[in-house]
């Protein structure tokens, strides 16, 4: 039970530093707000992280399967949490592509670090 607090906590920290980073560059290169994007995004990682670690749990058996369809809803919901937030000043396609680009980074961590 520890080690999976502690693996789940290290898979949290790993995933908001890899999309805080996507998020902070994205910001400073299109101009937006830095700070209210880059709380959002943990914010939102704070559920959705959740949300993986039960649906994984739950479908188990069926990991890659469960792995994809849950990757492809965090990307809406985060999506639709970064847009949602007027301090964050994105419309909904740029909302859609900063969350594919966080989410695609903190895969390809996931995916081939052993965190």
């Amino acid at each position: 039970m520890i080690s999976t607090l502690l693996h789940g906590t290290a898979s949290l920290v790993s995933t908001i530093i890899a999309e805080g980073v996507v998020a902070t560059g994205y910001s400073i290169w299109r101009s937006k707000p830095v700070r209210p994007i880059l709380f959002t995004s943990i914010c939102a990682n704070l559920i959705t992280q959740s949300l993986l670690w039960v649906v994984l749990s739950v479908f188990f058996r069926y990991y890659l399967g469960a792995l994809l369809l849950a990757e492809v809803l965090i990307w809406m919901i985060e999506s639709a949490v970064l847009y949602a937030i007027p301090a964050n000043r994105l419309r909904f396609s740029a909302a859609l592509l900063l969350s594919l680009g966080m989410n695609l980074a903190s895969f390809a961590l996931g995916w081939f670090l052993p965190v």
